[in-house]
């Protein structure tokens, strides 16, 4: 085990974390301030929604209600994000009553903000070519709010909870035929807590292990913050079965806390966590050698050690959390890199899901297959959630690799 792997404990998050500690009084971190002036700004047509819907009814000082309802609606991102920062374990009454109703409505103010702001630029114009005076297009505000709800309550009632069990075969060159057909089942994000409990986790486990696979691997961000869910997390990855055994690499957010007590939790139950080191598979004296990188963004990996005990000549499945580590990976031989950290944006265009997405912004290895060279690449799309726990477009997924020589 690499000693850069070590974290300091009750080390901080990463600073893009919603609550910075300053001494001992927390403040808001900048992130934090960027999201409540985006929460303001989306709350705009939510006011002219409530406005309109205000003054069809007869509602008294109709403006003056819309404006309230829109300063709850940031009050309340403010109340829930801070919280959010550690996640702490509470009752289901809270989630179930405040935050799942509150992220619809929020999804939806984010999803009315090109359609509103499109109507400035429309309406007027076509006012000013009928003669009729200008005026805000309060209507059209309430029907596209109203649309919204539809669409971003689907995500994350339904969406959001809807798992597929995927199944994606990888050529490897130099295969031997003892690893013909290798499964491996493949879990990746689960950020298993408030919003995402123990008992969803245990459905995936199952369904995993219903295809009876070879060997279980997990490529990090099993945490969404904090280290209240701990031994929830660890209880989930032990449920995993594979005839040789469950491995584990760390991602960012196991590190948005302490991540130590969530490795020795885990490796008390029979699960190995991989910190920048290998081991070696062997099948009927055919070997193959799993390796894993540590964290990328708290700057623990370390590809040369992971890949030290490497014997030559023989096929390296590597589990990194960060899919931009693949180029470096391929460039050290390495067979099949197993990524996840993008989620596949959680929201994307139905059916092109790995051209048009949130992720395709901001990485260019997003979801999917990729490869450079003999060297492969698999980007989970993720299981959990993180930010607004929403899915549209991409499908949470248990992924089944299936190892085929080239």
């Amino acid at each position: 085990m690499s000693p850069v792997s070590q974290a300091p404990p009750n080390s901080l998050p990463p600073k893009n974390a919603a609550v910075r500690v300053i001494g001992k009084r927390p403040r808001m971190s900048r992130f934090l301030r960027i999201l409540i002036a985006v929460t303001a700004a989306v709350h705009v047509p939510f006011v002219g929604a409530v406005a309109y819907l205000a003054i069809t009814r007869g509602w008294p000082a109709p403006w003056a209600l819309a404006w309230g309802a829109g300063l709850v609606g940031v009050l309340v991102f403010v109340w829930r994000a801070r919280a959010g920062a550690r996640d702490r374990r509470v009752g289901p009454l809270l989630p179930a009553l405040i935050d799942v109703p509150y992220f619809i409505h929020w999804c939806t103010c984010v999803w009315c903000l090109v359609p509103s702001l499109g109507s400035l630029l429309c309406f007027p114009i076509v006012e000013l070519m009928h003669g009729e005076a200008l005026a805000w297009p309060l209507r059209f505000y309430f029907w596209t709010y109203a649309a919204g709800l539809v669409v971003c309550g689907y995500g994350v009632l339904i969406r959001r909870k809807w798992f597929v069990v995927k199944d994606v075969e990888v050529k490897i060159r130099g295969l031997d035929p003892s690893f013909e057909g290798y499964r491996i089942a493949h879990l990746s994000d689960l950020h298993i807590g408030t919003l995402t409990p123990r008992a969803r986790g245990e459905k995936w486990t199952r369904a995993a292990n219903a295809r009876t696979p070879d060997l279980a691997v997990v490529t990090g961000d099993m945490v969404t913050s904090g280290t209240a869910y701990h031994p929830d997390i660890a209880d989930v990855i032990a449920t995993l079965r594979a005839k040789d055994g469950t491995f584990v690499s760390m991602g960012n957010h196991d590190y948005f806390g302490d991540g130590e007590p969530l490795i020795s939790l885990i490796e008390a139950r029979g699960v190995r966590v991989l910190r920048n080191e290998g081991t070696l598979i062997e099948r009927n004296g055919a070997r193959m050698y799993l390796a894993a990188i540590d964290d990328t963004w708290t700057k623990r990996d370390d590809m040369n050690r992971a890949l030290r005990g490497r014997p030559d000549g023989v096929p390296v499945v590597l589990l990194a959390h960060d899919p931009d580590r693949f180029p470096q990976a391929a460039g050290r031989g390495v067979a099949l890199t197993l990524s996840g950290h993008t989620h596949g944006g959680q929201i994307a265009f139905p059916f092109l899901s790995r051209w048009v997405s949130l992720a395709r912004i901001a990485h260019r290895y997003n979801v999917g297959l990729y490869r450079i060279g003999e060297s492969w690449l698999y980007v989970h799309p993720g299981l959990g959630t993180t930010g607004p726990p929403m899915r549209l477009g991409v499908a949470p997924a248990v992924v089944i690799l299936t190892l085929r020589a080239a």
